[in-house]
């Protein structure tokens, strides 16, 4: 459905009216033989009819199209009542803006926030009625902290409640100390295992220094056992020589 006419300030050219509804055009889509309609309404016809309602040219869902530029440009500047003008609200503002002021205008019918409460009040003086609301949630007023939602509450056990209250901070206790105590345990695995690895990583070390120093001095023997040989027949050479 469209916006009703009679909102409208001053003249309203027909083109701008929806073919089905005739009121100003709300969402509007426009067919190839031009004419226009809200989404809703030509939607809604076309559940039922497969033509346009002003020329009967056939037409489908797949063809229609948004509306053109300039009709949508003098559309949005059309200037409107709000809707809550018959609670009091005088904004007039253009059609492209009416819905951000309408979401805000403090005349707006609003339900009560409170749970249980099915007053509809005006924004503007919505605080007011949260304060006296007989729905408001507030503490009990002889300090056991349980939150009076309704009037059979204020017949509330404070000590039933205050037990209650005890138990659910014991269970939360015990569930804190358990995730503690497993994400200790979860640490010190963890921990355990990088030693345990980096143990492992030490002794292949250590295992191959020794290997290496192994072949160092087998290497370091080979030398000295060749020098003592090199040496040697440097002697007997020298022996030789002098007998010649």
């Amino acid at each position: 459905m469209g916006y009703d006419i009679e909102r409208f300030v001053g003249y309203v050219n027909e083109g701008l009216l929806c073919s089905i509804c005739r009121d100003v055009l709300e969402d509007p889509l426009q067919a190839p033989c031009e004419h226009a309609f809200c989404t809703a309404c030509i939607h809604g016809w076309l559940v039922r009819h497969s033509n346009c309602p002003e020329d009967r040219q056939v037409i489908d869902v797949s063809l229609l199209r948004p509306l053109y530029r300039y009709m949508k440009n003098d559309l949005n500047r059309l200037q409107l009542h709000c809707r809550n003008r018959e609670y009091g609200c005088e904004m007039v503002c253009s059609l492209e803006s009416i819905d951000r002021h309408e979401r805000e205008c403090e005349y707006s019918q609003i339900p009560c926030s409170n749970a249980g409460c099915t007053v509809q009040i005006e924004r503007r003086n919505l605080d007011g009625h949260l304060a006296v609301c007989e729905y408001r949630s507030r503490e009990c007023p002889n300090g056991c902290g349980y939150t009076i939602l309704s009037a059979e509450d204020t017949q509330h056990n404070c000590v039933a409640e205050l037990r209650t209250e005890l138990e659910l901070l014991r269970s939360e206790m015990i569930c804190r100390v358990e995730e503690a105590k497993h994400e200790m345990e979860s640490r010190l695995d963890s921990q355990r295992r990088h030693m345990v690895q980096k143990e492992s990583i030490l002794q292949n070390e250590i295992e191959e220094l020794k290997s290496q120093m192994s072949r160092m001095m087998s290497d370091v023997r080979s030398l000295m056992a060749a020098e003592r040989q090199h040496r040697q027949e440097l002697e007997q050479a020298e022996l030789e020589k002098r007998e010649l």
